[in-house]
């Protein structure tokens, strides 16, 4: 009896303390008449069936044969696979860089080369790579381009094995230029150390080439335009000289422009932050302007509009028109009238008139008609613009080409879903609207009128042979067009009299383009060629984004560098 009663006082306790002893569980599970396990009052346990074991078996064997197939297929099915590859990893091969070949201009003086490694480079473990370097003077970095090293990871192994260029003439003339690489075969221990050379294949180092470029007239062409837009707050510009005869480019520049010296032998931090700035705002610098940039031409497109004119005897050169300041339209529904301005009121002008003040009620009224006086309409337009290689490319030898934009009525109606009327002619007549062209563009243009009607390909590789196409044009009209282009450098009114220099002829057209709807920024430009009377150069300057009161345009940079070229060089001659 007492020992019941201890019995139960201590059960007592345990219970008051929250404690489960293990047995009472047990005894609780086995000893319950009925268990609902729906309401969690006890568990039965079943013992696992035999399939799992026969699972777990059959798994058991399927992976011990895969191995043992696998080990059978290494060991000697694959055994010459293997030895080979074993054989690669006690062989290492060494690429030998081909020196890269050398870019000089037409009269060899050298534009880009190579040089022994730099001491940072040697730190870096590129000791046997030769480093490139290019011309300091300004002008030539969208021109040369610059290129990327061949590159090693952490283990010393090159995972970009060649040099590749990135831009302009290196990126153009990769192949060329880069010549073939050998290759050092070395073997090597498991510690990596070198135990003989086995073979060794030298490289073919990569041609060296020659440019059309003339090193003093490019620089030149570059200082002058980054002189006037410092001075006459221009964002930009671009140049091209050209041979009209065969289209050998003579220079060709895009300013501002970034420095390729840096961009391939960038080492330090601030070296490198200085290019992450540049490639911030890529238009700026690293757009090729003479090459890809679109330009709204103006004025410089009224000789073509001339030529069309007299070609489709939509006007003689001896007629007048006269000019009084603005060509008027009249409303059909008592409306405001419609007015186009002039630049200034030229009273009567014939065609080389126009040509030399830049009448633009002339070349309204010649455009699109006005009254009695027939116009060409848009499509012929679009005709004679496209004759002359406008709205495509030229085929220079350089990457990133674009072309550009005469308007026409199924153009409007993409763009803007809208018909075209016939103010939309009046201004694409003189070179406004959404007329666009390059700098190449139009300086192939002008050597199409200077040379009698052939359209040559701009290029810059000296042996390249490109020919030329004939436009058919008559020399009687072009002589129209010449003329009216010597007076507006020669005659009192003429738009470009800042090229009347002396010991030159030249004849030229300028433009001025409106941009935007305020028009507070214009785009100047001045074309043409020379000698007058034996044309052998075309060019063409654009300066773009300054204020339209800004008396300095892109004349007076033209002026600088012929200027140059009279004094220091034999082409004007």
């Amino acid at each position: 009896m007492n020992l019941f009663r201890l019995l139960s006082t201590h059960r007592a306790r345990l219970a008051a303390s929250h404690e489960i002893d293990p047995e009472d569980v047990f005894l609780d599970s086995q000893n319950l008449s009925e268990l609902n396990l729906d309401q969690m009052e006890g568990q039965l346990e079943r013992p696992i069936g035999k399939h799992i074991f026969y699972i777990a078996l059959f798994v058991s064997i399927v992976l011990l044969g895969g191995f043992s197939y696998r080990l059978f297929a290494m060991q000697v099915i694959e055994t010459d696979r293997y030895k080979e590859k074993a054989d690669s990893n006690h062989l290492r091969k060494i690429p030998l860089f081909a020196l890269r070949g050398t870019i000089a201009d037409r009269n060899g003086e050298l534009l880009a080369w190579n040089t022994l490694a730099t001491s940072t480079a040697i730190q870096k473990g590129l000791r046997d790579i030769p480093q490139r370097m290019y011309t300091d003077e300004g002008g030539f970095s969208h021109l040369l381009g610059y290129v990327s090293y061949p590159k090693k990871d952490q283990s010393g192994i090159f995972w970009q094995e060649e040099y590749i260029g990135k831009d302009g003439i290196e990126k153009q003339y990769q192949i060329a230029l880069s010549g073939v690489q050998g290759e050092r075969v070395i073997e090597v221990t498991a510690l990596q150390e070198v135990e003989a050379e086995n073979v060794v294949v030298y490289p073919t180092h990569g041609e060296n080439i020659s440019l059309t470029i003339d090193k003093g007239v490019q620089a030149k062409l570059y200082e002058s335009i980054e002189a006037l837009a410092h001075k006459a707050s221009f964002t930009s510009g671009a140049g091209v000289i050209m041979d009209v005869t065969n289209g050998e480019i003579l220079a060709i520049t895009s300013y501002p422009e970034y420095d390729n010296n840096l961009m391939t032998n960038a080492t330090t931090k601030a070296e490198k932050s200085q290019i992450g700035d540049d490639l911030l705002d890529k238009r700026r610098k690293f757009l090729n302007r003479a090459v890809g940039g679109l330009f709204t031409p103006g004025s410089t497109v009224k000789p073509f509009v001339a030529i069309a004119a007299l070609m489709e005897d939509v006007i003689t050169p001896e007629q007048n028109i006269f000019s009084s300041g603005q060509l008027v339209i009249k409303n059909k529904y008592d409306g405001p009238d419609t007015v186009f301005k002039d630049w200034k009121a030229h009273g009567y002008v014939d065609m080389r008139k126009a040509i030399s003040q830049s009448s633009d009620e002339y070349f309204y009224q010649v455009g699109g008609g006005y009254k009695d006086q027939k116009g060409l309409g848009i499509e012929r337009i679009g005709k004679y613009a496209k004759l002359f290689g406008f709205a495509t490319t030229t085929g220079i030898d350089l990457p990133g080409e674009e072309y550009g934009v005469v308007p026409s009525p199924e153009w409007k109606k993409k763009i803007f879903d809208e018909d075209w009327l016939v103010g939309n002619t009046y201004h694409t007549s003189i070179g406004q609207y959404g007329f666009q062209v390059t700098s190449l563009e139009l300086v192939r243009a002008v050597a199409a009128l200077a040379n009698n009607g052939y359209l040559v390909t701009p290029h810059l590789l000296t042996r390249m042979e490109t020919g030329s196409t004939s436009l058919n044009l008559s020399k009687g009209d072009l002589k129209v067009i010449h003329e009216g282009m010597h007076m507006v450098v020669h005659d009192e009114g003429g738009s470009g009299r800042a090229l009347d220099i002396s010991g030159m002829d030249i004849a030229a057209k300028s433009g001025t383009a409106e941009l935007g709807v305020s028009k507070k920024l214009v785009n100047s430009l001045i074309t043409g060629y020379f000698p007058y009377k034996n044309p052998k150069y075309a060019f063409v300057v654009i300066m773009e984004k300054g204020d339209r009161h800004n008396p300095f345009g892109a004349v007076f940079a033209a002026k600088d560098v012929l200027e140059y070229m009279r004094d220091y060089t034999t082409y004007t001659k």
